[in-house]
């Protein structure tokens, strides 16, 4: 499997009951999907995956299936405890997913021993390739990933640490060993912020949350870093993605809630975001809606 182009993180639309609308995500997958990406990322960070609970979330990913319809590479989240990860994997393969973003376990730091056991537990139960990501408690050392990539179902490696060091030896030490093919992926929140640097050292890939409310914004983005476009690409980052990331700055989880609220305010009621985390305030929906007009100005 190789990926290319923006990877496509929806989020997860809840009914005026509170349950999950797979329609609304139906046709949201749909109107993304007439933008391009390069695949799509169902029932994960954006799409709120520690909300739900397991007969949700195959909901989500099989609608996510229906929607593409093949068109592009469909990814389910598995994480959180071990046997919930591994009911994830059965489930998302049952729905017709083509791979796994595996998620950090919660709240316990293991050592790469068990880190390592925890991924093999996982790719046992099922044939899905896997795309590992670290992030908050999880982090693997280079010869950590190097062993979890020569396992066949593990084909990738993304980042939410933002240990740009760390990342540049893990890099270099999966490429000495594994190969060329094996998939490397920006995974900070707002990653437009930080591809440039990422790209610099062999991270191609990102994922982008804009392009659940601003996809062709998303896009002008991912052409002007691709095409070495530095003008496009420093006027998208000043004038949109900064001012973006300084709102989503203000509040805990507004990395997922402002994404949620940006989908709303285009136009697709997806309802609001699910405890712990918080639906924005007037305010703040006053100021995104402000740059979400000046994002149509610029794409």
């Amino acid at each position: 499997m190789k990926l290319d182009g923006v990877l496509f993180f929806p989020v997860t639309p809840f009914d005026e009951t509170g349950a999950v609308d797979a329609g609304l995500l139906a046709a949201h997958v749909k109107a993304g999907l007439s933008h391009g990406p390069g695949a799509v990322f169902a029932a994960c960070g954006t799409g709120e995956f520690h909300a739900l609970d397991i007969d949700e979330y195959e909901t989500v990913v099989a609608a996510a299936v229906g929607a593409v319809g093949g068109a592009v590479p469909v990814f389910g989240g598995a994480g959180g405890a071990l046997p919930h990860a591994m009911e994830c994997a059965r489930r998302a393969r049952t729905a017709g997913a083509d791979g796994l973003l595996v998620l950090p376990p919660y709240l316990v730091n293991g050592p790469a021993d068990g880190l390592v056991a925890y991924v093999e537990a996982l790719a046992a139960a099922t044939e899905l390739p896997l795309v590992l990501y670290q992030r908050s408690g999880v982090r693997f050392a280079p010869s950590t990933v190097v062993r979890l990539a020569k396992l066949p179902e593990v084909v990738g490696f993304k980042d939410g640490l933002g240990d740009l060091d760390l990342m540049q030896r893990i890099v270099l030490a999966v490429r000495a060993e594994v190969g060329e093919d094996f998939m490397f992926f920006n995974g900070m929140p707002t990653a437009e912020q930080t591809q440039a640097a990422y790209r610099a050292i062999g991270v191609p890939l990102y994922s982008s949350a804009v392009f659940c409310f601003a996809p062709q914004l998303s896009v002008a983005f991912h052409r002007a870093i691709s095409t070495g476009d530095e003008a496009r690409r420093t006027r998208l980052l000043a004038e949109f993605f900064q001012p973006l990331v300084e709102l989503r700055d203000q509040v805990p989880g507004y990395a997922v809630a402002l994404v949620k609220a940006g989908v709303r305010l285009r136009g697709l009621d997806v309802g609001g975001v699910r405890p712990p985390l918080v639906d924005p305030s007037e305010a703040h929906l006053a100021r995104l809606r402000e740059l979400i007009e000046a994002a149509d100005g610029l794409a």
